[in-house]
């Protein structure tokens, strides 16, 4: 089951190391240990070993495009909610593709913001972080359900935290069972879960093998680590459903992640969509 070296490859989950560790306080502020809230720089760091945590800052992009170039990442997605997101899609509008991060709780004012961004910045996707927001808000909550309807109708996918969540933050809002009442009502929806929907990884299975338009992604684990039950289904019926995500510069190295990949034990025909086909698909990019 050889890695295909030289392949195409879509990230889709990649970011940038900037300065301070600001960009996680929204997590922050809802956590209550003291840990979280005093000691850890990235709220779900003692999950992890070997963070990239000393990248430089000067030029964020640039070290991002670096590591894609040195570990053959050709695309990635990211979220353009900041400046120096903006900063990458404007200097390498052939190596990034925009998604924008909503909140639920901003009601129409979220809606108007994807359609401008569907418009102006080319928005591909949307994410969501039920167990990020505060107050959380659950994956079938009624605030998301004008979030979903807007998607089905610009044709744009959701990626969705699903899952225990790291941070120590509550977890009921990313219970996978709730995806199935989404699903059921929006048939029409793409959706792909984030972050492994464990310990529900069977029952994330059973309902990808249920809904024809949702999908997993492997962000946030590194390759040694992909359930053995995500692999077993890419390798069975879930080749077209399995796609690439991985967690930097947040928690893993792409160096970690690209040397770890050749061992995960897929079929020589899983590879391709895994890489790229899939995400290629879902996001609407030209293959």
């Amino acid at each position: 089951m050889p890695f295909p070296a030289g392949a195409p490859v879509i990230d889709t989950m990649i970011g940038f190391r900037e300065a301070g560790w600001g960009q996680y306080d929204y997590i922050r502020r809802q956590t209550k240990d003291r840990e979280s809230r005093e000691e850890l720089d990235f709220p779900a760091e003692f999950l992890f070993r070997d963070v990239p945590k000393d990248l430089p800052t000067a030029d964020p992009v640039a070290v991002t495009v670096a590591e894609m170039d040195r570990w053959g990442v050709h695309k990635g997605l990211i979220r353009i909610n900041d400046d120096v997101s903006r900063d990458a899609l404007r200097r390498f509008p052939d190596r990034f593709i925009p998604q924008l991060r909503l909140d639920p709780h901003h009601g129409m004012d979220a809606l108007r913001q994807l359609v401008r961004e569907y418009e102006t910045s080319g928005v591909r996707a949307v994410s969501l972080f039920p167990a990020g927001y505060l107050p959380q808000v659950p994956i079938n909550d009624k605030k998301m359900y004008p979030i979903y309807a807007k998607c089905v109708e610009l044709g744009l996918p959701v990626f969705v935290c699903a899952g225990v969540p790291g941070p120590r933050v509550r977890m009921a809002a990313q219970h996978v069972e709730l995806i199935d009442e989404v699903m059921y009502d929006f048939p029409e929806l793409v959706l792909v879960t984030r972050h492994g929907c464990e310990p529900w990884t069977d029952l994330a299975v059973k309902l990808m093998l249920k809904w024809p338009n949702l999908y997993y992604s492997t962000s946030a684990f590194a390759p040694r680590h992909y359930p053995a039950a995500i692999v077993d289904y890419a390798n069975t019926r879930g080749a077209d459903k399995v796609l690439y995500a991985g967690y930097f510069p947040s928690g893993l190295s792409l160096e970690r992640i690209m040397t770890e990949l050749p061992a995960v034990p897929f079929k020589d025909s899983v590879w391709p969509g895994f890489l790229h086909g899939n995400a290629a698909r879902v996001l609407g990019l030209a293959t």
